[in-house]
């Protein structure tokens, strides 16, 4: 084992902007997209221990952007990952973006490339390059991008990217600019990834296929005389028991009809060229007997979900044990989520921080007297056994 290992894992949430649920697949006990929700959850997980939390990208959900600079007025800490995907609008006007949203966060911006997807909602943003020549493009808008969160300014006569002396007026916080997370599995994705990114992102796959991932692109990077760290982004079902985990994942599908599932599949399957996509199609094969795909590796999620589709469930020590093989690989990121999740994001620092090393707030609550505190005492003493000077503090105060 990496001296790596030793370091606990970076640990962000998961911001639900097109909207959250108890149940996948069905509208009961499902919450609308709702600004006030998404700041309680942005201001739980920052009391929490979470470094910060991944706001999604896409036509169905609220643009990350100005969702991020909204949250980051109700945070202290929390950084907030934020996608830029080349093609929707110029390299110089996401720089703005990115420079100002770095700022007035006072440095709290990570950027997340996001190339490609569904064809469809590509479409629906003008974007109609082929699957790997959108690669190319993002080479050129990352090059004009970058120059100026870097230097100020930028000139690229380009195949794709035309930018003729562009400038960027007041540089972002943290130099030479906020970092880059990126994820796709295709040959042209891990090439792309290999000279630009910072931080290379898988979904969660079973361990052996992430290792092959994140050899691949160790050695494209190593070519190119760069070093990139790894990122994996999961669902998690986490209870105090195995059992208790595995009946919250049979209950967050149990009102997903064979029929929603077959017509989610089907635009899984047609609406979008990614790779990992495919791969994560591949886990269940839409069938829902065959959803266990590695230990405490669940493909429930990916039924109906694009994207990320699966889910880590158990215990705290089974999911701990897990994680801790991922990184062993060269993991050292989460991102993770779980429905609904506001009270998900409880579970997770409640039960499986103490398991794997992250101190949040809530794992180290004391009295004023440095006994442990005891939920359901009320005004009494109730269950907290007092020493002698605190009873008798208590005693004279009558």
């Amino acid at each position: 084992m990496s001296e790596d290992v030793v370091k606990p894992l970076d640990f962000l949430w998961f911001i639900p902007s097109s909207g959250d649920g108890s149940y996948l697949g069905s509208d009961d006990l499902a919450r609308p997209t709702d600004p006030g929700y998404f700041r309680e959850i942005a201001t739980t997980v920052d009391r929490l221990g979470y470094s910060g939390v991944l706001i999604p990208v896409g036509a169905a959900c609220e643009e990350s952007f100005v969702l991020a600079s909204n949250l980051a007025a109700y945070s202290e800490k929390l950084k907030f990952l934020v996608a830029v995907r080349p093609g929707t609008a110029t390299p110089a006007y996401y720089a703005r973006l990115a420079s100002t949203l770095d700022r007035v966060s006072n440095g709290r911006l990570l950027l997340n490339i996001v190339v490609g997807g569904s064809a469809t909602e590509l479409a629906g943003d003008g974007i109609f390059l082929p699957h790997d020549e959108r690669y190319d493009h993002a080479a050129e808008f990352f090059k004009v991008f970058n120059e100026l969160l870097e230097t100020g300014s930028s000139h690229l006569e380009g195949k794709y990217i035309q930018a003729h002396d562009a400038k960027l007026g007041l540089p972002p916080v943290q130099a030479p600019r906020p970092p880059l997370y990126f994820g796709g599995s295709s040959d042209a994705a891990i090439d792309f990834a290999s000279g630009l990114v910072d931080k290379y992102l898988t979904w969660g796959e079973p361990p052996e296929q992430v290792a092959e991932k994140v050899r691949a692109v160790k050695a494209a990077a190593a070519k190119r005389g760069r070093e990139v760290t790894f990122g994996i982004r999961l669902h998690f079902i986490v209870r105090e028991s195995d059992d208790d985990a595995w009946a919250a994942a049979d209950r967050l599908i149990s009102k997903l009809s064979d029929a929603t599932i077959e017509a989610a599949q089907a635009g899984l399957r047609n609406g979008s060229d990614s790779v990992g996509q495919a791969r994560m199609n591949a886990l269940h094969g839409g069938n829902r007997d065959k959803l266990e795909v590695s230990p405490n590796l669940w493909a429930g999620i990916g039924l109906v979900r694009s994207g990320a589709g699966t889910a880590l469930v158990g215990s705290p020590k089974s999911v701990a044990a897990r994680l801790k093989e991922y990184q062993e690989i060269g993991i050292d990121t989460v991102i993770a989520s779980g429905y609904p999740h506001l009270e998900e994001a409880f579970r997770v620092s409640e039960l499986l921080f103490p398991e794997i090393g992250i101190p949040g707030p809530r794992n180290a609550l004391r009295s004023s007297f440095g006994t442990p505190q005891v939920f359901g005492g009320g005004g009494h003493a109730g269950n907290v056994k007092l020493n002698a000077g605190a009873a008798s503090f208590k005693k004279s105060a009558g």
